[in-house]
């Protein structure tokens, strides 16, 4: 019989995963609150067209990675690759603009990208994506940065370089690209077929080609910084300002221009402590403020980032850090002849985390089990409850009021 295995791409967050990787998504969660930003929840697939229109036609994502299929109706259904687009399309389907602005809101969900699986790169993956739509605010820019620096430091990751970059708006963008196309046509040599395809669908996207030899040699090429107009070159330094005031350390990297086309003005990314290159960039977002308009919103300016939760539990295990798999409070050690289930369900009621052996261990076998697996093992005698930790002789305990006191 063939056996059957998780798809390719896929994983299980095993119990005893559980312990870090629910630390990692309470501190987000807690910060979220802290922040203002509350929660909210999208279909895990949406409509085609909202990915195709917002993150471009000729994305990565949209030519390779995307899991599309047609329902029983003949409609073309895609798993979300991202969240940004589907928290847009709410905000502007249930009318959230009519709310005092900006509206904060996050979500923790599983993407679906189509992509050769790594370490920490899954085709199914958890991610937190944290949105700020309605304001163009550079402090906005600032305070969506300033979280995700936050959420490092308090989870204990050291190792880490946030990048930013500015890639103007429809302003100054068309002379850059002018620019760019320029210096591309004279030096079309150094391109592969990956860096002409990005160019045919999108210029600023040939920086974001995989190939080092490329990007070494797009080194030399026009810089979008140097052509910025004075909005965005202000709203830029404004950025940057925040970030100094909050004490974020950052880089500028002129050739960070993310992979969608949705982002205008501010970009970045926060690379950790993995060298190896797919995985090594553990959250990254942006402005994007013609996106809403995009998929039929009036005209609303809005910044977030997608974070991956399976990038950021490597980045703690690669700094060291680990999670203290929890215990029971009490293991009910029974006697023979006693029957420990009605003691269980009392402790359970009075909110006491308990259980009792069910695979028929001696009382000896039942005692190192607790030892192990429970802060205090509650022994069930003739002559009733005895509590017992470690080595300690045993306690004789009145009742669950009494026993609470000692736990």
């Amino acid at each position: 019989m063939t056996k059957i295995e998780a798809p390719r791409g896929t994983h299980d967050v095993l119990p005893s995963d559980q312990p870090l990787w629910q630390q990692v998504t309470a501190e987000m969660e807690r910060l979220c609150a802290l922040y203002g930003y509350r929660r909210i929840q999208t279909p895990v697939f949406e409509d085609t067209e909202l990915f195709a229109r917002t993150s471009g036609a000729g994305s990565d994502i949209v030519q390779k990675e995307m899991y599309t299929f047609e329902d029983r109706s003949g409609r073309s259904l895609t798993l979300r690759p991202e969240g940004t687009a589907p928290i847009c399309r709410a905000y502007v389907e249930h009318g959230m603009k009519q709310e005092p602005q900006p509206v904060k809101l996050y979500t923790l969900a599983t993407m679906y990208r189509y992509a050769t699986p790594q370490r920490g790169r899954y085709r199914e993956h958890a991610q937190l994506s944290l949105e700020c739509i309605g304001s163009a605010d550079p402090a906005v820019d600032g305070e969506v940065i300033q979280y995700y620096d936050t959420l490092l430091r308090n989870l204990g990751v050291t190792r880490y370089e946030l990048q930013l970059n500015s890639i103007g708006d429809r302003a100054c963008r068309p002379r850059y690209v002018e620019r760019l196309n320029a210096w591309l046509d004279a030096n079309a040599d150094v391109l592969d077929d990956d860096a002409r395809q990005k160019r045919a669908t999108n210029p600023l996207r040939v920086f974001d080609v995989k190939s080092e030899r490329v990007r070494e040699a797009l080194e030399d090429a026009p810089k979008i910084g140097d052509s910025l107009c004075d909005a965005c070159a202000e709203h830029f330094g404004q950025v940057r300002a925040h970030l100094d005031t909050y004490g974020v350390a950052y880089t500028v990297t002129p050739t960070l221009v993310r992979g969608l086309d949705y982002y205008t003005r501010t970009t970045f990314e926060f690379i950790g402590p993995d060298e190896s290159a797919q995985a090594s960039t553990i959250c990254g977002g942006g402005r994007y403020d013609y996106l809403v308009e995009e998929i039929g919103g009036a005209p609303t300016p809005g910044i977030g980032f997608g974070a991956g939760i399976e990038r950021l539990v490597l980045s703690l295990e690669l700094e060291g850090i680990a999670a203290q798999q929890p215990k029971l409070a009490v293991f009910v050690a029974v006697e023979p002849g006693q029957n420990g289930l009605t003691v269980v369900q009392e402790l359970r009621a009075a909110g006491i985390a308990a259980d009792t052996d069910y695979a028929g261990r001696s009382l000896k076998g039942q005692l190192g089990y607790g030892q192990k697996h429970a802060e205090a093992t509650l022994v069930l005698g003739a002559g009733g409850w005895t509590l017992r930790r470690g080595g300690e002789l045993d306690v004789p305990i009145r009742d669950v009021d009494h026993l609470r006191e000692l736990l």
